[in-house]
């Protein structure tokens, strides 16, 4: 019964990722992989570990992995802190009795309803620093206009918004879901005893929401890790928004000569980083009880 599943996921991902790990032990590009259209048989050698020498201590010739890891590091813990905080905070608001509130609840998951490359584009103009509106509205109220998609920090900022308003309502969604399945009777119990709604949150809240905060802040580093789409549609191939992914995607589709076997390095250490935060967090849950 499950063979057919297994021939798939072979045939999909374990064997690209095979033959991607192998790519990593040789000096295969462009210029001298097997082109059958050419009649050109393959000609790369077998390097061993010199592409993680190289992209490790910053030898290769296109830029430094330790910079673009914590612009990564950087962009990941802000988008998934405000998806979670702000995720939280509609949570809670829909979670009360108003008039309403399912309207609000289809308005709320509509950026998450459209597709992403509509919102990219959408975001893009109005990031605009002649055009957009959003610099139209601060140069009416007196505000400075940046360039919001130059060569500077601003950029940055700019994709970190846009995948805050695309991932906001997942977690929305699901946090709505744990606090639905807090029982009641914890609350009527906490305010016979006096407890003020902060207390309350803070004790009977954020412990209900565990098990669901957790598995959704792990799947929300993972997405936003390896997040290309947003980046890449938004501020294209800019430095300043550089990540690992995107990083890759450049050295593989992009140059003179296609260093297929850089971007192959830079996808395993992805790979690689995401197995050992997982292993680590997985492990920090099981010590406080989570088991899943």
């Amino acid at each position: 019964m499950v063979l057919p599943v297994v021939v798939v996921i072979a045939v999909l991902v374990l064997y690209p990722l095979a033959q991607g790990v192998f790519f990593t032990f040789t000096n295969i590009n462009e210029g001298n992989i097997a082109n059958p259209v050419l009649d050109r048989p393959a000609s790369y050698d077998v390097v061993g570990f010199k592409n993680y020498l190289n992209v490790l201590s910053g030898g290769e010739s296109y830029g430094a992995f330790w910079g673009t890891l914590v612009r990564t590091l950087i962009w990941t813990f802000a988008c998934v802190f405000f998806h979670y905080t702000i995720g939280l905070g509609l949570a809670l608001l829909l979670n009360r009795q108003v008039r309403g509130r399912s309207f609000y609840r289809v308005l709320l998951i509509l950026p998450w309803a459209v597709p992403a490359f509509i919102s990219a584009f959408a975001w893009k103009y109005m990031f605009n620093a002649q055009y957009g509106i959003i610099n139209q509205v601060l140069r009416a109220v007196g505000l400075p206009d940046p360039v919001w998609l130059g060569q500077s920090s601003w950029a940055l900022v700019s994709v970190i918004i846009v995948n805050v308003w695309l991932g906001t309502p997942f977690m929305m969604v699901a946090l709505l879901g744990g606090l639905q399945s807090i029982p009641g009777d914890l609350y009527e119990a906490a305010e016979v005893d006096g407890a003020t709604p902060w207390q309350r949150f803070r004790h009977v809240t954020l412990p209900g929401l565990r098990s669901v905060s957790s598995t959704v802040i792990l799947l929300g580093i993972i997405w936003t890790f390896n997040m290309f789409p947003v980046i890449y549609l938004v501020a294209g191939p800019n430095p300043n928004t550089r990540i690992l992914v995107t990083y890759a995607f450049e050295r593989f589709f992009s140059g003179a000569s296609r260093d297929y076997a850089i971007a192959s390095t830079y996808g395993v250490l992805v790979l690689s980083v995401l197995l050992v935060f997982a292993t680590v967090y997985r492990r920090a849950l099981r010590k406080q009880g989570e088991v899943w």
